[in-house]
């Protein structure tokens, strides 16, 4: 008895070629890395890697009335999103559970980009589709691409083929002609390296790629993974959905309470996020860093003096640090407040780990 086929994205057979080892993940067949994880991870870190995002969800949301929609839909603030700029946000179910965590793009004033996770592509989409107001225009983009190019010397790289996407300042968007096809190019990514997110039908994109790592390959750029991808985020503490996000737990429970604008007026979740904070969370999303060898992993009970107060939700050995790295949620009535040392049980053994807030790897 066979499962469902995985999906392929149009960069497949360059993985192929490339000789990637290809996984599955989120219903896709993937590559996890083409030389090793920690190659790819110091390429990123200090030079330059693509990494084929095409996986992730993209919504086109347009419309007189696309910007209240949005409003309304997420938790940060979109009222004041000028075009040009992207903004991270949350989908949230009306008990603030976390349905999803996406990017916004603001393309014009009435015109979004929306950047889901793959694996919540169809949950976002028929959430949008329940909650849909006013005069807006969804339009779902399931055959379209997108590259992730990230690293200290993406910019130089990019510069090679727009000026206008080298001027773009963080969290900056546009839609620009490169080699003679449309993208949208994002000044953004999951890396906490500098670095540009592409979006646009499969052809455009295709047609770019070979040209990229042609010029790339003069500044070392190299084809990444996942495997990379999720060491290098989590090194900065960004969240990973399905590990660190879910439905039951809340933004405020992640720690995505910046993210979340009171403020702003009324949205999904809304008021039971407004008296979870009065009240305080039941749950904290901590980071953990090891003193000690041990890779920690999910589901790894998280102790402090000797009982299990949490669970780690993702955990790795950092390429960067040389240590291993955790995140994960604790019971708050458990885990008091200013509590700096906590320990992480891996194959039975406890590991001493220092309390600290992520993220785990600054740049010096």
């Amino acid at each position: 008895m066979t499962g469902p086929a995985m999906q392929r994205t149009p960069f497949y057979a360059h993985h192929v070629a490339a000789r990637g080892k290809l996984v599955p993940f989120a219903g896709w067949e993937m590559p996890v890395q083409f030389s090793t994880v920690m190659a790819e991870h110091k390429a990123v870190r200090e030079r330059a890697g693509v990494f084929d995002i095409s996986h992730m969800g993209q919504v086109w949301v347009a419309g007189p009335e696309a910007r209240a929609f949005l409003q309304k839909l997420v938790t940060n603030d979109v009222a004041p999103l000028l075009p040009g700029r992207g903004l991270y946000a949350l989908l949230c179910k009306p008990d603030g559970g976390v349905i999803d965590d996406l990017y916004i793009y603001c393309l014009e004033t009435d015109r979004f980009l929306v950047i889901v996770n793959a694996s919540r592509a169809s949950v976002d989409l028929m959430w949008m589709k329940e909650n849909l107001s006013g005069d807006v225009m969804l339009i779902d983009q399931p055959q379209a691409a997108a590259l992730a190019l990230q690293g200290p010397a993406a910019a130089k790289i990019m510069g090679h083929f727009s000026a206008d996407a080298l001027a773009l300042p963080k969290n900056g968007v546009a839609e620009l002609t490169i080699e003679g096809n449309e993208l949208v190019v994002a000044r953004t990514g999951y890396t906490g390296e500098d670095g540009f997110e592409i979006f646009s039908p499969a052809g455009h994109l295709l047609q770019f790629y070979p040209s990229l790592l042609k010029r790339g390959s003069d500044y070392g750029l190299i084809p990444c993974g996942l495997g990379a991808r999720d060491t290098l985020r989590l090194e900065m503490g960004y969240r990973l959905y399905g590990n660190d996000l879910d439905e039951h737990h809340s933004a405020l429970e992640a720690g995505l309470g910046w993210a979340v604008k009171f403020n702003k007026g009324d949205f999904i979740g809304r008021d039971s996020l407004f008296n979870e904070k009065a009240k305080g969370s039941h749950r904290k999303f901590i980071g953990l860093r090891l003193a000690d060898r041990g890779v920690p992993r999910h589901g790894c009970p998280i102790l402090l003096n000797g009982k299990t107060v949490g669970e780690v939700t993702s955990g790795t050995f950092s390429p960067s640090l040389n240590i291993g790295i955790a995140v994960g949620y604790a019971e708050s009535e458990r885990f008091p407040v200013g509590t700096t040392r906590a320990a992480v049980r891996v194959h039975e053994r406890d590991i001493p780990a220092d309390v600290v807030v992520p993220p785990f790897y600054k740049k010096s």
